[in-house]
């Protein structure tokens, strides 16, 4: 298995780190929320807390019109023209279970990105490995899936363990390139928990390059994102990389 980070420009030379509470920059009063949109940058948008609190985020605002009927119709013209018999007895409802299986591929539960007072002071690294995901790759509508791992330097704020996962399954909730969901889950735990550092890792094996095409069987995509301290310090990088069980590439 190999390693590529995700770069931040187009040249695929790394950038220096936005300002975030890794080195003391950002706005005390800024918080940014999962916004869905087809630009990178635009996946948050920013809100104001008036009282200079930490308010808990409500990731609700996403919710999609589905029209079961017009997709169940949509599914039948296409399998139809693909020359797939729909009389057959056994084949008569699966316009229908196509259109409720990309509905429910497509939906994701709303939840609030709660967020705790660091009380104890808890200074190193968290993290939670192995998070199950799957999405449809949005160049060919097949499935891609694997697991996430999601982890952060905490400032003074720290999140319930299950809201990594809620993060991933968000995001994952919608049409997808692996490195867009790494940067999303990135970026929105950036800013909203304001951490000193962030790390995205996401190894994914894709349907669209193992059971057509190349049909590279087997062929995992990794797939990082690193944020404030996790990019800038190499001994926080390596343990990231460590904990998250992935090769920590050479710098320099």
């Amino acid at each position: 298995m190999t390693h590529q980070p995700i770069p931040d420009g187009a040249d695929r030379t790394p950038a220096p780190p936005k300002p975030s509470s890794a080195n003391g920059t950002r706005p005390g009063s800024a918080l940014l929320v999962a916004h869905e949109s087809p630009a990178l940058d635009a996946t948050v948008r920013q809100a104001v807390d008036q009282d200079g609190a930490h308010p808990p985020v409500d990731l609700d605002g996403e919710q999609r019109v589905v029209d079961l009927e017009a997709a169940e119709r949509a599914a039948a013209d296409f399998l139809a023209a693909l020359g797939i018999d729909l009389d057959r007895e056994e084949r008569r409802a699966t316009p229908a279970r196509m259109a409720h299986a990309y509905a429910e591929l497509l939906a994701a539960q709303p939840f609030r990105l709660t967020t705790f007072g660091n009380d104890e002071g808890y200074d190193e690294l968290v993290l939670a490995r192995a998070i199950p995901f799957r999405t449809l790759c949005e160049h060919h509508m097949l499935l891609f899936s694997g697991v996430a791992h999601v982890g952060y330097l905490p400032g003074e704020r720290i999140l319930g363990l299950s809201k990594l996962a809620r993060l991933v399954e968000h995001f994952a909730a919608r049409p997808q390139t692996q490195e867009r969901l790494t940067m999303q889950v990135a970026k929105c735990l950036d800013a909203n928990l304001r951490p000193r550092g962030v790390g995205v890792v996401l190894e994914a094996e894709h349907s669209c390059m193992t059971q057509r095409g190349v049909r590279a069987v087997g062929a995992t995509t990794v797939t990082s994102a690193l944020l404030g301290t996790l990019r800038t310090d190499p001994r926080s990088r390596a343990e990231f990389f460590a904990l998250a069980r992935v090769p920590n590439p050479p710098t320099g």
